[in-house]
């Protein structure tokens, strides 16, 4: 089943990104739309500090859920 991604989903990395240093599984969070089927995604440490932000295919995230699927 293919996902959607929205404005202001959390979102994790399916990949690594060693040439901007972010790690498979990095939470990112959709700030963007930049076009169907890519976004503009920042990346921040705990603090609320960004530490990246740049644009993902959608095949590149996982939505990340809390609650369960709608029947």
């Amino acid at each position: 089943m293919k996902q959607k991604v929205k404005l202001l989903d959390v979102v994790a990395l399916t990949q690594e990104l060693p040439n901007r240093e972010l790690s498979l599984g990095q939470v990112g969070t959709v700030v963007e739309i930049l076009a169907p089927d890519v976004f503009e995604v920042e990346f921040s440490d705990n603090e609320g500090r960004t530490f990246a932000e740049l644009a993902l295919k959608a095949d590149q995230l996982l939505v990340l859920r809390y609650e369960p699927a709608m029947a």
